[in-house]
């Protein structure tokens, strides 16, 4: 079994990897987190730094959790490459996280959460912080 996660350092992302390890714990899956963001700009506080990416290994390593940690820098979206990780891994979950947007923010719902719920080919999982799913 793999489990895809796409993970960025926010509460939301945090959420979402969590859910994974939890998940990946129970099932005795794969999991593989991708940290991506469009474009290769270093300085994308969504990118994690070397030193982040060695916490996370180091987390998901403590957690008895057979992983890989992605961070691909080809210029596609986060969706493009959560869903291009989830086709190449053959992926049974895809798992994201979710935050609460305004009214108009709706009218755009997050377009990378909205494209993997659309064009997943697996069931995708949706946490928000606080353990809410």
């Amino acid at each position: 079994m793999t489990i895809v996660v796409g993970y960025i350092p926010t509460p939301e992302g945090q959420a979402a990897l969590e859910h994974a390890i939890d998940q990946a714990r129970k099932d005795d899956a794969l999991l593989v987190v991708v940290n991506s963001s469009r474009g290769e700009a270093a300085g994308d506080p969504r990118l994690l730094s070397e030193e982040q990416l060695d916490s996370a290994d180091e987390q998901l390593s403590r957690a008895g959790v057979e992983h890989l940690l992605v961070q691909p820098s080809r210029g596609r979206s986060a969706a493009d490459e959560v869903l291009a990780a989830a086709d190449e891994h053959r992926a049974d979950l895809v798992v994201i996280g979710l935050r609460r947007r305004s009214p108009v923010g709706k009218l755009i719902l997050g377009s990378n959460s909205q494209r993997i719920l659309l064009e997943a080919t697996c069931p995708v999982l949706a946490v928000k912080p606080g353990g809410a799913a």
